[in-house]
């Protein structure tokens, strides 16, 4: 049994780990430097914090973020000075898209050694304040306690927020530390009923309606509501492209997606006048393109919000399924489940194979880029699974998410990334961590040798690459060998040329409590 210390005793690093614990959050995503020693020290002393290495800070944040998609509570994440924040920064961007809760964690100067200009010396809280909603400093160690309360109290609104603390040297080893007990988690906003009454209108009078989804909006109580608001009506649904978390596969509602290209995203929504946003924002394109419009929605079409992202999308649809008085219905059955599909690698065929050989209550982390694009509409048939996204468009979330994820699902669900080549590169140590945790992670890594997503962008903004253009977005010069990267980092991997031969090796992945990778050929 371990006794807790008198604040006399106690330090700020300890107040810390103490008050995390009693807000909920055991899970430490680090990548720790000497600014941190008094906290990493604090985990033998203070039982109960799950600390997982990360050997690189953009892998920290990313698995944070995959960890809060599952777990829908904030991990922590402990940094190194402003230069470890920047690091991660890639990551904690997608978090924020993605409206995850985190709680970051970053060492810095001790407080009298900060006007000398050390060489990490940075201006953290500015760093921080680009991807946080929260920021704050303990400027002392009796401080820490209670920043560290209000930090998560902060991460833990229901919409996810990302809460930056800071912590000088000199409060973390400093003596007098506090710990603080839970805060209480602000509600959301309130729904407005006139939103409710208004959306009821468009949708008893108006034609050609879409109610759009996105967030929390597309998970089951949410997915439930909203069927029955289109059945009643005749409305169509769709999702955002980027939302962060989907519930998907048999059982839920087959939710499209609003396409990717800014010409396909055109072309789906032209037939709306009348969009209802749920938890969404009116769709625009992810760039602008020459002789292009930024909206992806038609110039005629009224948009009607609903709720906002920061509000209760099961709350709202509940409230417009009582005025619409729609009645209890029945999700529409997907159809068969498919089958493998053998010969060469093709979107379609790996979605189908991947479908017919999915566990139950898989989670799938999608970073699959140009060639994934397809893979997300042939999979509804699937048994029932999640399906995260990269939501902030910041590549090289997929293996870190993939890995969070698995640590949220405590190795009990299997974890499958559907992982681009290229955008693998960006976080590639996240193998080693899945290696070290022994996670049922399996990383189906497309291989095509080029960022194949760029040659397609070029096309869009009217550019005609030349030689040296193309020489930038080819990865074959040298060729990367994932089998010897994976295994080099402690995974077992095979490489597969056939959509039989990755069947196979999905096969065999599935069965094992371990890591593994399958070098697919494209």
């Amino acid at each position: 049994m371990t006794t807790t210390p008198n604040s006399n005793e106690m330090s700020g690093a300890e107040s810390l780990v103490y008050t995390l614990l009693r807000s909920r959050v055991d899970t430490c995503f680090a990548n720790p430097g000497t600014s941190e020693m008094h906290f990493v020290g604090a985990l033998d002393k203070v039982p109960g914090m799950h600390c997982i290495l990360g050997l690189q800070e953009n892998i920290v944040t990313g698995m944070a973020d995959g960890y809060y998609r599952i777990a829908r509570r904030p991990a922590c994440t402990l940094l190194h000075c402003g230069p470890g924040l920047a690091n991660g920064m890639g990551n904690l961007h997608n978090a924020r898209r993605a409206r995850a809760g985190i709680v970051n964690i970053v060492g810095d100067q001790a407080t009298y050694h900060r006007p000398y200009d050390a060489p990490l010396t940075a201006d953290t809280e500015g760093i921080a304040r680009t991807v946080s909603h929260w920021v704050r400093t303990s400027a002392h160690v009796a401080e820490v306690g209670r920043d560290a309360a209000a930090a998560v109290q902060a991460a833990s609104a229901l919409s996810g927020q990302i809460a930056t603390l800071i912590l000088p040297a000199d409060a973390s080893w400093g003596l007098g530390g506090a710990i603080a007990g839970p805060l209480g988690i602000p509600g959301p906003p309130p729904i407005d009923p006139h939103a409710i009454e208004n959306a009821a209108r468009v949708l008893h009078s108006k034609r050609n309606v879409l109610i759009l989804l996105a967030d929390r909006a597309t998970l089951g109580p949410s997915q439930a509501l909203a069927w029955r608001v289109a059945h009643a009506t005749g409305a169509s649904l769709l999702a955002s492209y980027t939302n962060g978390h989907m519930a998907r596969g048999r059982g839920r509602l087959q939710l499209e997606r609003i396409p990717y290209g800014t010409d396909a995203a055109i072309k789906e929504l032209s037939r709306f006048e009348q969009i209802i946003l749920v938890n969404a924002k009116a769709p625009v394109g992810f760039f602008a393109y020459p002789g292009k419009p930024s909206t992806q929605y038609a110039s005629n079409a009224q948009i009607h919000v609903l709720s906002r992202p920061d509000q209760d999308s099961v709350a709202a649809l509940q409230a417009l399924v009582d005025e619409l008085h729609a009645p209890e219905v029945a999700i529409p059955d997907p159809g068969p489940r498919p089958t493998a599909v053998s010969g060469p690698p093709t979107q379609e065929g790996l979605a189908m194979t991947l479908a017919a050989l999915m566990p139950e209550d898989a989670i799938v982390s999608n970073e699959s880029i140009s060639f994934g694009r397809d893979l997300y509409k042939f999979t509804h048939a699937a048994p029932a699974h999640d399906w995260l996204n990269l939501s902030g468009g910041a590549i090289g979330d997929g293996l870190p998410v993939a890995t969070g994820a698995a640590v949220a699902a405590k190795g009990r669900r299997r974890v499958i990334s559907l992982q681009a080549d290229g955008s693998a590169m960006y976080s590639l140590q996240s193998l080693w961590t899945q290696a070290r945790e022994s996670l049922p992670c399996t990383t189906i890594l497309l291989n095509n040798r080029k960022y194949n997503i760029l040659i397609n962008e070029y096309k869009d903004v009217g550019a005609v690459p030349g030689p040296t253009a193309m020489s930038i977005l080819d990865l074959s010069n040298p060729t990367l060998n994932w089998v010897k990267l994976a295994e080099g980092l402690g995974v077992e991997a095979a490489h597969a040329s056939s959509l039989e031969q990755c069947a196979d090796l999905m096969t065999q992945s599935f069965k094992q409590q371990s890591p593994f990778l399958i070098d697919l050929s494209i």
